[in-house]
């Protein structure tokens, strides 16, 4: 999923980079561009979020962290870990609701391109998913008292 968010990210770029020079050097419209730029993006980003989470990569206040004692800490990063579970098993739902909908009606985008909206809803149920899944499986190895680390290892 990483490898395919990485690639989606270089050809967004070269998407873009295409409809800069052609509207430049050429004065022709490009209706598709922006629907595919943010399509990968959005691919892009939701698919590799439960990569960033098992890394615990996303952004976090680390203050707290050296001022408080171990167990408190874990205590905290537990509570953190079930209530973005809950948060993201939230938005998963309504992910899934989004692309039922999209899928089940033939929702298209507003532009003459129209492409269909079941591939970004798609994308963002997969991705909410798979994060969700990771946010859980984090928990509950935090409640075996396992060391997540040493787990990875």
């Amino acid at each position: 999923m990483l490898r395919l968010s990485m690639l989606a990210l270089v050809l967004t770029s070269l998407v873009l980079t295409y409809s800069v020079v052609t509207r430049y050097l050429f004065k022709v419209a490009t209706d598709w561009q922006d629907e595919a730029s943010v399509f990968m993006l959005v691919g892009a980003i939701f698919v590799c979020t439960a990569y960033v989470q098992s890394q615990r990569g996303h952004v976090g206040i680390e203050a707290l962290t050296a001022i408080l004692p171990a167990r408190v800490n874990r205590a905290r990063m537990l509570l953190v870990d079930i209530a973005s579970t809950l948060f993201c098993g939230f938005f998963t739902w309504k992910s899934w609701t989004l692309f039922y909908e999209a899928w089940s009606e033939g929702q298209t985008t507003s532009s003459s391109f129209a492409p269909p909206l079941w591939i970004p809803y798609s994308l963002m149920a997969i991705g909410m998913s798979l994060l969700t899944l990771q946010l859980l499986l984090q928990s509950a190895i935090q409640l075996a008292g396992t060391d997540l680390q040493r787990t990875a290892k």
